[in-house]
């Protein structure tokens, strides 16, 4: 099996770029986000390789880190989710912000993926939620507060600012990342006027 390449650009497909290694041109399978990421033909790039070996075929999937890689394979445990949808999702969402949209149960991020329907993307949501943090690095005070607000369990005040910040426009992520922040800073109590001003401070970052 193959784990990583190492060699120079020479050509770029629609999704896939030839990478070659010692004179020999492998054909590697990309997210349109990790393709744009790539350097120029001729110049060198390392990838890290998810292989799949069928009857009929061997593919090559590369990645930009690990932790990209461990996404792909981790999604396409998820019924309904196979090596072209994982790419899909990945090519409008790096591993940091995805860990977090399904933390989050941000479905509406996960559903502007290519192929993804509203309720292939609460599946994702809902059978990745406990598997999030530990990919993504997310600060456990955001997935508890998700988790209270999917519950209905928040602090009306809480509830409140993060409705608030939905309806600016603000993806719920963002709004739920923002909210807890400010819950942080501010103390238990404070009302909703406090927390929607001090999140949007943290969204202005």
């Amino acid at each position: 099996m193959i784990g990583k390449l190492k060699g120079l650009i020479d050509s770029y497909g629609e999704d896939f770029v030839i990478l070659d290694v010692q004179g020999v041109g492998y054909v590697v399978q990309c997210s349109s986000r990790t393709l744009q990421r790539l350097p120029k033909p001729g110049e060198a790039a390392a990838l890290s390789i998810e292989t799949h070996v069928r009857e009929d075929a061997i593919r090559l999937y590369g990645f930009l880190s690990d932790n990209e890689r461990d996404w792909f394979r981790l999604m396409q445990m998820v019924q309904g989710v196979g090596a072209k949808v994982a790419l899909a999702i990945l090519s409008i969402l790096e591993p940091g912000a995805l860990a977090t949209a399904i933390a989050t149960n941000d479905k509406a991020a996960v559903a502007r993926a290519s192929g993804v329907g509203p309720k292939l993307a609460q599946r994702i949501c809902a059978e990745l939620k406990d598997k999030a943090p530990a990919f993504g690095h997310i600060d456990p005070g955001v997935a508890q507060l998700a988790g209270a607000l999917e519950d209905r369990k928040l602090p009306q005040p809480v509830a409140d600012a993060v409705s608030a910040l939905s309806n600016l426009g603000y993806p719920q992520a963002q709004a739920v990342a923002a909210v807890a922040a400010a819950s942080r800073a501010a103390g238990e109590g404070a009302g909703t006027a406090q927390l929607i001003k001090l999140g949007l401070k943290e969204l202005a970052k």
